[in-house]
């Protein structure tokens, strides 16, 4: 019987299923590009708040039982902070991100990456200080420690108010008492056979589950298309309503029950397995002028700040990708990458302005992003103001031209831009490179920031990002191609076997 830690009784609290295949089918799991960048900021958060106690001492044994002896051994001695303090109660293990010691006991703390303290947090500050307690150790106050979001980093290497500690003392004493039953409810189900359990809201919240894969329905190849009722976008409620009342697919869905004319056309395209485009996506792309610049940024967002005059969590742009579209036809593609640690805005806004000239749109897909950060460095940078803010004013939106007039069965009620290009363009579908999305995006920007990245290596990541940015901005011209030309550009891709 494998034994019990925080993690596991937060697993099964999520969904029973999730803690079985996690001790008894661990090789099930699919850890995406999202949770794992969630992993290395948890654990770039806990490295930053030890260095705000210098005195500290790490539990570092390869074992449980050596982490155990370990903590004990430091506990015997002058009281000081300990990190990952090890600690076993009723078969339950835990370590505690911060142990720290007070005139009476010690404070135990709960280190988190996020800028506010959510419900599970509670839970996890709880088992931990259920089990320390049980285990003799004094514990006087539970706290979280969260990132304070107003923290600005001024580039001396002083982090001092990166983290926010919250009193969480009595919120988790309420739930010890409850304890006792998650862990023989854990314990239960990890002596039983698998648990079947569908799929559902417990399969993303709080964290999406790493074993989603295995236990969403499969779609077997050659079967016909299946549009579950879940697609509608901005319709939770709706599609719980629709499934009481046993539609399952949106095939079935009948016409009256669907009020929204955005999913009156997901139903009906569903329904006949042909895209829909309306004529209006036609009318506002050929009345844009030349030239035409089709543009996209790639952000990094670091927890802990990294440049002067930034925020945790702040999006900071290091990367853009233009398509310059003449009147004749001509495309002329254009790229910034930043270089090296400094501080990547003004070389970005700088180059950017220099690109995007003075007249003609600015095409972009889901414009709040790119017109936020260039009215950002407009404030920044009051020299460049002038021209980045006439080029903010110059952006044309392709996601609602997109949203309103346009749908194919294939985008199962998505329409991001990745979601979209396969039913337009397959052939330039992401999966041929290296970077696919924007969290490897920025994994790889990270990693370009370590000044001792052999030659070699950084060439390979900056080609690879560059090559993803280039990707998004050559979508956009063929999206825009294909609203003013339609089914002419290649009828055969756009429709479904049903």
């Amino acid at each position: 019987m494998s034994g019990l830690s925080k993690s596991r009784i937060q697993y099964h609290r999520q969904c029973p299923r999730r803690l079985w295949l996690h001790t008894y089918r661990p090789q099930l799991a699919e850890i995406d590009p999202a949770m794992q960048m969630r992993f290395d900021i948890g654990n770039q958060i806990g490295e930053a708040a030890r260095t705000f106690y210098p005195d500290g001492v790490l539990i570092d044994a390869p074992s449980a039982a050596q982490q155990l002896a370990e903590t004990k051994r430091v506990l015997s001695g002058a009281p000081r902070p300990i990190f990952e303090a090890t600690f076993e109660t009723d078969g339950v293990l835990v370590r505690a991100d911060l142990l720290l010691p007070d005139a009476v006991g010690y404070r135990m703390v709960e280190v988190k990456s996020a800028t506010e303290v959510k419900p599970n947090y509670l839970d996890d500050a709880a088992i931990q200080a259920w089990v320390a307690r049980k285990a003799g150790i004094p514990v006087t106050r539970v706290e979280v420690a969260i990132i304070d979001k107003s923290f600005t980093y001024r580039g001396d290497g002083n982090y001092d108010g990166l983290l926010k500690h919250v009193d969480v003392t009595v919120a988790t004493h309420s739930f010890e008492s409850q304890i006792p039953g998650w862990v023989n409810a854990a314990r239960d189900t990890l002596a039983s056979k698998e648990p079947l359990i569908d799929t559902g809201d417990q399969c993303e919240k709080p964290n999406r589950c790493p074993f989603f894969h295995s236990c969403a329905p499969k779609r077997v190849p050659g079967s016909k298309a299946y549009y579950p009722v879940e697609i509608l976008p901005w319709a939770d409620e709706l599609a719980i309503d629709l499934r009481i009342e046993g539609y399952d697919d949106m095939r079935e869905v009948p016409a009256f029950r669907l009020k929204n004319p955005l999913h009156q056309r997901i139903q009906r395209v569903c329904t006949s397995g042909r895209y829909e485009l309306s004529p209006e996506a036609q009318e506002q792309i050929q009345h844009l002028a030349y030239p035409r610049y089709y543009i996209d940024f790639e952000t990094a967002n670091p927890a802990v700040p990294v440049w002067a005059n930034t925020r945790p969590y702040q999006q900071i742009p290091f990367q853009w990708s233009c398509h310059i579209e003449t009147r004749n036809g001509t495309i002329e593609h254009k790229a910034f990458l930043a270089l090296g640690t400094d501080d990547p805005r003004r070389a970005f806004a700088e180059s950017l302005v220099d690109v995007l000239g003075q007249t003609g749109p600015i095409l972009v897909y889901n414009a709040g992003t790119e017109r936020s950060h260039i009215r950002h460095l407009a404030l920044c940078f009051p020299d460049l103001a002038p021209a980045l803010n006439a080029a903010a004013d110059r952006i044309v939106d392709l996601l609602p031209i997109a949203r309103a007039h346009y749908y194919h069965p294939d985008m199962h009620g998505s329409w991001k831009i990745k979601d979209v290009l396969p039913t337009i363009a397959p052939e330039l579908a992401y999966g041929d490179l290296e970077v696919r999305n924007g969290v490897q995006a920025q994994h790889v920007f990270a990693e370009l920031m370590n000044p001792d990245l052999p030659d070699a290596r950084r060439t390979s990541l900056r080609e690879s990002l560059l090559s993803y940015c280039e990707r998004d901005t050559l979508a956009m011209v063929r999206l825009a191609h294909f609203f003013e030309c339609g089914a002419a550009q290649n009828p055969s891709t756009h429709i479904v076997e049903l």
